[in-house]
């Protein structure tokens, strides 16, 4: 059995806000914040060289596969690792 402390520190640092959005990989899974809450969620399909732009392929209930989303730091959200 896992310790409380290793769960719940696994847990905060899938949390944990992604920085550097370079860092990023193709396939990763990530949600996009706005504001405190979940605006969307997917798979990253590309990011810019400069770092500054994702593109997301959504993922979830209803979500097309087909349409994919464009993030840009300077619109003010946050992407985080799900």
């Amino acid at each position: 059995m896992k310790s409380r402390g290793s769960v719940l520190s696994r847990r905060v640092a899938h949390a944990v806000t992604v920085a550097d959005w370079a860092s990023l990989t193709a396939g990763e899974r990530i949600e996009v914040v706005k504001h405190a809450q979940v605006i969307a969620a997917g798979e990253v399909q590309e990011v810019s060289g400069s770092g500054n732009v994702v593109w997301l392929e959504p993922a979830g209930p209803g979500a097309d596969a087909a349409a994919k989303q464009l993030f840009m730091k300077s619109d003010g959200v946050e992407l985080r690792r799900a």
